[in-house]
């Protein structure tokens, strides 16, 4: 990765995890006392950024939080990664974005999620934005925001000619409408991430294994899709496109927190692709990335360098 400081603005959504550690996790009715309790800022949108920010790319967040002191500890977790929030709204009468883990004493957790801001996200927020948009070589999206602040930010970045890095995780409004086509503009994006069963679910196929990744990858493709990044956890990735369907193997690391493997992941990939056109290159910088991260308790501070990502693909190297 060389070059200038490549520019990438992500659009994804604002959380505050609170996480309580408690011997067991409450039955109805019953009222248990935590042992420990800690605040920290994740979401999709703060995560990515944050990973795209210590590969050295000058990155702004687009999202949405409450007007209340969440809100202020979300923006300062941002500004300590170096990354812009100039475009980190603020819906004064709502609440940001929360979730609640209950850790009991074995680790296995029971989280509940608030959406909150998140939902208040228009299109009028992305156009907004548009200045920096167009200046941006990379626009990374992640899909749990409501759908028409989504396609607005898809259609912004292709006006603009820049490379459309999409995760199509369902999107908020999409709830009660579970057997709702995704839109069409979804399948512009330059590069689909997604998992072996978010991939499965938009396809209607059933996932399975490898074989199976790439042919629900060629059903993207065959969609309009640039490129499908499928991930498959410890079995690697797929990388399908209209040349070809290779397989990325995983890295083998010590696995501590899973809890930000996919966004290392999709904030790497964005940075490699901001300044290099080698998407395979690119899915095995982004799969260190993530292996790093679980390498890690933490959100925002489990991410790994640039540095580190490149001395794990050089122990890797034959």
């Amino acid at each position: 990765m060389q070059g200038n400081t490549p520019k990438i603005v992500v659009v994804g959504g604002a959380y505050v995890d609170m996480a309580i550690r408690c011997d067991q996790v409450p039955a109805a009715g019953q009222n248990i006392i935590g042992s420990a309790l800690s605040y920290r800022v994740t979401g999709p949108g703060p995560n990515q950024a944050v990973e795209a920010s210590l590969c050295g790319c000058n990155v702004h967040l687009i999202s949405k939080v409450g007007g209340d002191s969440f809100g202020q500890m979300v923006k300062a977790a941002l500004d300590e990664f170096n990354v812009n929030t100039d475009f980190l709204y603020t819906a004064e009468a709502r609440n940001t974005g929360a979730i609640v883990t209950l850790v009991n004493s074995e680790g296995e957790n029971t989280s509940l999620t608030y959406i909150g801001a998140n939902a208040a996200l228009l299109p009028q927020d992305i156009q907004a934005a548009e200045q920096i948009i167009s200046q941006a070589d990379i626009c990374l999206i992640h899909g749990r925001l409501p759908q028409n602040a989504i396609v607005a930010a898809i259609c912004c970045a292709k006006l603009h000619g820049l490379k459309v890095i999409l995760n199509p995780a369902k999107p908020l409004d999409r709830e009660i409408k579970e057997t709702a086509a995704l839109p069409s503009e979804y399948f512009s994006a330059d590069i689909l991430v997604l998992n072996l069963y978010e991939a499965a679910d938009i396809t209607e196929q059933s996932a399975t294994h490898i074989h199976t990744a790439k042919l629900i990858g060629s059903d993207l493709v065959a969609r309009g899709v640039g490129t499908a990044v499928i991930t498959m956890g410890s079995r690697g990735c797929m990388v399908i496109d209209r040349n070809s369907a290779d397989h990325i193997p995983a890295f083998e690391v010590e696995i501590i927190d899973h809890t930000c493997i996919g966004d290392a992941f999709t904030g790497a990939l964005a940075a490699y692709c901001a300044v290099k056109d080698d998407i395979r290159e690119a899915v095995k910088f982004a799969s260190a990335a993530g292996a790093l991260a679980c390498t890690k308790f933490g959100t925002l501070e489990s991410l790994p360098t640039k540095a580190e990502i490149i001395e794990l693909l050089q122990k890797e190297e034959p």
